[in-house]
């Protein structure tokens, strides 16, 4: 895989924009985190980057091409993705649902090949799902559903997964059973990750690039040290917090104990005080 990156990307739903003039670059064989307040855009870029969205103006491009005007079956050699609270049919198996995964690859109707075979395989070793293949998904924990879906989009055997907010509605152990697999497939098998993470500690311990969004723009991106600051903080999520290195990771973790607007209401305070003192 060459470059992947958006230029001049301009997305709006109906007639408001709600990106304008975005140029992002997103490093080749790393976990890329896009974090940001709810309603900043970040969803709406990674599904644009997905091409589960069509841009307004400007482009989307990887190895060169612009993927909005690829045919949709390569692109989904290239790419897959993984969208926020995605359904199956009932009934449906976990290795029934990884199948679908194999589609960008099969042709009509013919039976599964060996070359599937292997990589659902592979999905389910990867996401410690083997002696649960034949449950049905909705017998599962959301942490194995969560599992399941991921082991699909690797199933597509593509060298970039994008993932919206994989870690929604899970539990803390669930959270780091996800994560860590996301590491496992970063650095064991190369794969490009990209994620919209919710959980800022999340963001800074498990990805290697990070990128904060506000109102559609780019606030800060850079290593997780050079973005998770008291600043882009302030900035971006309104709040205010203290940034401490965790010890055993050595990667920057924020502690947030103020909003911004509390911040000022103190404010209004303090310049009332000498007033309250005269009465």
């Amino acid at each position: 895989m060459e470059e992947f990156y958006t230029e001049n990307l301009q997305i709006a739903y109906d007639k408001r924009i709600i990106v304008e003039s975005l140029n992002i670059e997103i490093p080749k064989g790393q976990i890329t985190a896009l974090v940001g307040a709810n309603g900043s855009g970040k969803s709406t870029i990674l599904k644009t980057m997905a091409r589960l969205i069509k841009p307004n103006k400007g482009a989307v491009f990887l190895d060169g091409k612009k993927i909005h005007q690829e045919p949709t079956k390569q692109i989904a050699k290239e790419l897959a993705i993984l969208p926020q609270n995605p359904s199956a049919p009932d009934g449906l198996t976990i290795e029934e649902l990884i199948l679908y995964g194999r589609s960008p690859h099969q042709t009509g109707f013919k039976s599964r090949s060996k070359a599937d075979n292997e990589m659902i395989h592979w999905a389910l070793k990867m996401t410690n799902l083997l002696d649960l293949k034949e449950r049905p998904l909705d017998q599962l924990s959301g942490g194995q559903r969560q599992r399941a879906w991921i082991a699909m989009a690797l199933a597509q055997d593509t060298e970039i997964v994008f993932l919206d907010e994989p870690t929604t509605f899970l539990d803390m152990t669930h959270q780091l059973d996800v994560m860590n697999i996301l590491k496992e497939l970063n650095q064991v098998e190369q794969k490009t990750i990209v994620m919209v993470v919710h959980d800022l500690n999340h963001a800074s311990r498990y990805a290697t690039h990070m990128i904060a969004i506000k109102d559609g723009q780019v606030a800060a991106s850079g290593a997780p040290v050079d973005v998770m600051t008291e600043e882009t903080l302030e900035a971006v999520f309104n709040v205010k917090a203290d940034i401490v290195l965790d010890p055993r990771t050595d990667v920057p973790i924020c502690i947030p104990y103020e909003t911004c607007s509390g911040c000022e209401i103190k404010d209004v305070v303090r310049e009332l005080e000498p007033d309250v003192l005269t009465i």
